[in-house]
C-alpha cells in the first residue's frame, strides 16, 4: 500500500473517535431534556383552565368577556370535514308575570269656582303669614259663594313690632279705601317675639315697657279697624312646636281678646284646633271631615292645605253669621215673582167637606182591641188627683202618718179611777203616822172634748199610780 494512503487512513481513524463522542453527548443531552420536560408537561392545566386563569381587565369585570362561539365538526363521509360556527345558545324567556292591578288613587274633586257677582261683599284679611294661611282657607271655603270675595292683603314677615319694616296702621287705611270691605279679619303675633324700638330706645322682649307699648299698639289698630263701621274678627294664634313660642302665644291671645272686645270686635279662639287633649302641640289631627291628616309643616310653624282649611273653618261660621244670606252657598236667591206656579192657594169655603173623625185603632179587623190574656184597665169614674190639682189646685190627702198629715184622730181613753182619801173626824188632828208620804197634787181642770186632756199622758203611755 502506498504510504500516502496509509497516512490518510490513520488521520481519518484518529478523527472519527472524537466525533463519535460528540454525537453521543448530544444524544444524552437530548434525552435528559425530554426527561426533565415530561413532569412539567404532566402538571400543565388543561386549555379550558388556562383560559379561565387568564387575566381579566376592568372592562371584563364590569361588562364581561365576549363569549367565543364553539365550532361544530360535520363529517360528510366523502373525506371532507367542515367546521361551522355553532349557533348562539337560545336563552329561555321567563314567563311574563301578570301585573297586579294597582288601586286607582281617589282624587278629591276641586271645588267648583263660581263667578263672583259685581256687587259681592268683600272680606279683607290682614296680618302676618298666619293671616295668609287663613286667607287661603277662606278662599276655598267661599269658592261656591258668588256674593263673597276674600281679599288677601297679608304680609308674611310683618307684625305689630317692626313698624319700620311694614307700617300697618297706614297700610290698613290704604287697603280699606281700596277694597271697601264689608268685614275685616286680623291675625298678628307670630313675628312679634323680638325687641321693639320705642322712640330712640330699643326695649327687650317681654319687659314691662315692651308689654305696655305692645298693648297700646294692638288697641290702636283694633280701634282703627272698627272706625270703618264694619265688623272686626280678630283671630288668635295657634300653638307652635317650640314650647317657649307656644307660651308666648297664650300671652298674646289674652291681649288680643281684651283689646278687640273693648272696641266691639270679636275674638276667635282657634287654640283647640291644633292641640291634643292635654293642650300640647300636634302635627297631625282631624280635618273638617274628621279624617286624620297632617296639619302642620315639618318646621312646626307653617300650615298644610288641610291645616289652612281647618283654620278657616273656625272663622267661616262667624262670617256667615255676620253677613247673613249673602254668604250662603249657591248665592242666588230666587225671586218670588218667578215662582207663581209653585204657590199653593188655600181652598175656598165651598170646597171644604166635613169628614168624620177616624179612630187611631181603625180598622179593627178582629172585632176587638184588647190583647189576649190581658187584664183590661178599670174605667175611671171620676177625676184623678192630677185633674184636681191642675184644675182646682186641690192636692190629694197626705198618707196617714206622714209629717204633712194634719188630721186629728179620735182615740179612746181609759176611765180614770178617783183616788180616795179617808175623811178625818171633826176636830181631830191627823196623826203623824196617818200623814200621806207625798203632798197631794192639785186637781187639774178637766177639758171637755174628744181629744186627750191637757197635761195628760198619751194614751199609749202607762201612768203610774201614786
Amino acid at each position: 500500500m502506498p504510504k500516502a494512503l496509509i497516512t490518510h487512513a490513520g488521520q481519518c481513524r484518529g478523527l472519527s473517535q472524537p466525533l463519535r463522542h460528540t454525537r453521543l453527548r448530544r444524544l444524552v443531552a437530548f434525552l435528559l431534556v425530554i426527561l426533565i420536560a415530561m413532569p412539567a408537561v404532566a402538571f400543565l392545566p388543561p386549555v379550558g383552565r388556562a383560559e379561565a386563569q387568564e387575566r381579566r381587565t376592568i372592562l371584563d369585570m364590569f361588562f364581561g368577556r365576549p363569549r367565543q362561539q364553539q365550532r361544530v365538526y360535520e363529517d360528510y363521509g366523502d373525506g371532507r370535514n367542515v367546521y361551522r360556527e355553532a349557533p348562539p345558545p337560545v336563552r329561555r324567556q321567563p314567563k311574563p308575570q301578570r301585573a297586579k292591578p294597582r288601586p286607582t288613587p281617589v282624587e278629591t274633586p276641586e271645588p267648583e269656582i263660581v263667578a263672583k257677582l259685581p256687587d259681592a261683599k268683600t272680606v279683607l284679611v290682614v296680618g302676618d303669614f298666619i293671616a295668609g294661611s287663613l286667607s287661603d282657607g277662606l278662599q276655598t271655603a267661599f269658592a261656591d259663594s258668588p256674593n263673597i270675595v276674600v281679599e288677601n292683603r297679608s304680609e308674611g314677615s310683618s307684625g305689630m313690632v317692626r313698624d319700620d319694616y311694614f307700617d300697618w296702621p297706614n297700610m290698613l287705611s290704604v287697603y280699606a279705601d281700596d277694597v271697601k270691605p264689608a268685614l275685616i279679619v286680623v291675625s298678628f303675633g307670630a313675628n312679634d317675639r323680638q325687641q321693639m324700638k320705642i322712640g330712640a330706645v330699643r326695649e327687650k322682649y317681654r319687659t314691662d315697657a315692651w308689654m305696655a307699648e305692645y298693648t297700646r299698639r294692638v288697641a290702636a289698630f283694633a280701634a282703627l279697624a272698627r272706625s270703618r263701621n264694619v265688623p272686626l274678627l280678630w283671630v288668635g294664634m295657634p300653638s307652635f312646636q317650640s314650647p317657649a313660642m307656644t307660651a308666648d302665644m297664650v300671652t298674646f291671645n289674652g291681649i288680643f281678646r281684651t283689646e278687640a272686645e273693648k272696641v266691639g270686635g270679636q275674638f276667635i279662639d282657634i287654640w283647640d284646633a291644633f292641640v291634643d287633649e292635654q293642650g300640647k302641640f300636634v302635627t297631625t289631627g282631624s280635618d273638617i271631615n274628621g279624617q286624620q291628616v297632617r296639619l302642620r309643616g315639618a318646621d312646626g310653624i307653617n300650615l298644610t292645605p288641610a291645616g289652612k282649611r281647618k283654620l278657616a273653618f273656625y272663622v267661616e261660621k262667624d262670617i256667615r253669621r255676620l253677613l247673613g244670606e249673602t254668604a250662603a252657598p249657591g248665592g242666588d236667591i230666587p225671586d218670588p215673582s218667578g215662582m207663581k206656579d209653585l204657590v199653593v192657594t188655600a181652598p175656598t169655603s165651598e170646597t171644604i167637606v166635613k169628614t168624620q173623625p177616624i179612630s187611631l185603632v181603625d180598622p179593627e179587623l178582629d172585632g176587638a182591641s184588647a190583647l189576649l190574656d190581658g187584664d183590661s184597665l178599670p174605667a175611671s169614674t171620676g177625676r184623678s188627683a192630677r185633674d184636681l190639682l191642675i184644675e182646682k189646685g186641690e192636692a190629694p190627702p197626705a198618707p196617714f202618718g206622714r209629717i204633712d198629715d194634719f188630721r186629728l184622730v179620735k182615740t179612746a181613753l181609759a176611765p180614770e179611777t178617783p183616788e180616795t182619801t179617808p175623811i178625818a173626824a171633826p176636830g181631830a188632828s191627823p196623826s203623824p203616822g196617818d200623814a200621806a208620804p207625798f203632798p197631794a197634787a192639785p186637781a187639774l181642770p178637766s177639758k171637755t172634748g174628744t181629744g186627750p186632756r191637757l197635761g195628760a199622758a198619751p194614751p199609749w203611755q202607762a201612768v203610774p199610780l201614786r
